[in-house]
C-alpha cells in the first residue's frame, strides 16, 4: 500500500550561479524549508550556458512548498531579478509524501 500523498508546488528557478547567495538568502526570508540546487547547462534565448566558465554557470534551485510560498517566491524574483539577470522559473504540481517537511 502506497503512503499517502499530498499536494505540493515545485518551484523551478534557473539562474546565474553569481547568484547563489543573494538568491538563497532571499529563500530563507520567504519562509522556504529547504532547497535543491544543483549545477546546470544547456541553450536558449541567452545562448549556450556551459558552465566551462564561471560567469557563464548557471544553478537550478529546486523547493518544495505550499502554493501560497511558491507565490511569494516568484514575486520576490520578479519584482529583484529579472530585469537586470538571466533568470528562468516555472510552477508544478507534485505530490509529496512527509508533507510537514514542506
Amino acid at each position: 500500500m502506497v503512503a499517502q500523498l499530498s499536494p505540493r508546488k515545485l518551484l523551478t528557478v534557473v539562474c546565474e550561479a553569481s547568484l547563489e547567495s543573494v538568491v538563497v538568502a532571499d529563500l530563507l526570508s520567504l519562509d522556504v524549508h529547504g532547497y535543491t540546487i544543483s549545477d546546470a547547462r544547456g541553450s536558449g534565448a541567452h545562448g549556450r550556458r556551459d558552465a566551462a566558465w564561471p560567469p557563464s554557470a548557471n544553478i537550478r534551485i529546486e523547493i518544495l512548498c505550499a502554493e501560497k510560498t511558491a507565490l511569494n517566491i516568484l514575486a520576490h524574483l520578479q519584482e529583484n531579478y529579472y530585469a537586470n539577470f538571466v533568470m528562468v522559473t516555472f510552477l508544478s504540481d507534485v505530490l509529496v509524501m512527509r508533507p510537514e517537511k514542506f
